[in-house]
């Protein structure tokens, strides 16, 4: 069900035009804008880091890893699902995974920028429009919601997850990822724009308070953890271009990301790795 921004009657028109108040959300760049004031208060990240971002992540060992984990734990905890929002959908690479995983779902992606949009059209059949995660324009909408390294941008995080459940579908739920462990801070985090990295028990109650039962929790990146509190410790030149952080060369990129496989191979198995540099929580809707 659409909600109207303007007057908060649910209808289900196409074109978002409201039966109630004829309110219709304005275009910017080609794209339903439902916060179209909201860009400038969204410190932390820069729009103009989407085009580097979009050539880096595709070979990038994370991101590539990461797409793998988020499409084992749709298939296996949201089996039947037949629509997924991605909130903070940036430019779209995480959808193109799914997209390609999962043929028939029905895929949805917000984001605060309308240039992250831009990239993101490349994914096929796919809806897309810029919003505030803090106001999603759906109710009982999705199967699942998806928030992949997004809450920690955002400094009221709990009324974000509160949205996201009016958003869900009873029977449906949530995937959220996180950075995790407070003394994992780094210029990364600052550069990122983040506001903080997560304990798992703070996550997982404020999904709880939101409404949701958590059904699993695991931590990732878990076997490179001594290998990012090195880096760390070793850390001593600020670098103020966030892509410059995510350059490495291609044999240890090939290596690392042979090393979350087998990271990825415990988690299918049961295992919840206690301490990793993300985090991962799977929960449905209440």
């Amino acid at each position: 069900m659409k909600i109207c921004m303007a007057c908060g009657q649910r209808h289900q028109q196409a074109d978002w035009l409201c039966p109630a108040c004829g309110w219709t959300p304005p275009r910017r760049l080609g794209f339903f804008s439902f916060a179209p004031n909201i860009t400038a208060e969204a410190a932390g990240f820069k729009a103009e880091f989407f085009n580097q971002l979009a050539a880096t992540e595709k070979d990038h060992f994370w991101f590539r890893s990461r797409n793998r984990l988020l499409a084992w734990a749709l298939q296996t905890f949201f089996p039947h699902a037949q629509s997924l929002l991605e909130i903070g959908c940036g430019t779209g690479f995480v959808l193109l995974s799914l997209r390609a995983a999962f043929p028939s779902l029905k895929l949805t992606g917000g984001e605060i920028f309308c240039e992250g949009l831009a990239i993101a059209k490349r994914v096929s059949e796919v809806t897309l429009f810029q919003m505030d995660a803090r106001r999603i324009p759906f109710e009982n909408e999705f199967d699942v919601i998806g928030a992949f390294d997004v809450l920690e941008h955002v400094g009221e995080d709990e009324p974000v997850l509160r949205q996201m459940r009016q958003a869900t579908k009873l029977g449906g739920g949530i995937l959220v990822t996180v950075p995790q462990h407070r003394w994992l801070w780094s210029t990364w985090d600052t550069l990122s724009g983040h506001r903080r990295r997560y304990v798992r028990k703070e996550l997982e109650k404020k999904i709880e308070r939101a409404g949701f039962r958590v059904v699993r929790s695991t931590s990732f990146v878990s076997f490179l953890l001594p290998l990012m509190i090195l880096v760390r410790l070793l850390e001593r030149k600020k670098v103020d271009d966030m892509t410059m952080k995510l350059k490495i060369s291609h044999l240890l990129n090939a290596c690392l990301e042979q090393v979350l496989r087998l990271e990825h191979l415990l988690i299918r198995m049961g295992v919840s790795l206690p301490a990793g540099g993300s985090l991962l929580v799977i929960a449905y809707k209440n």
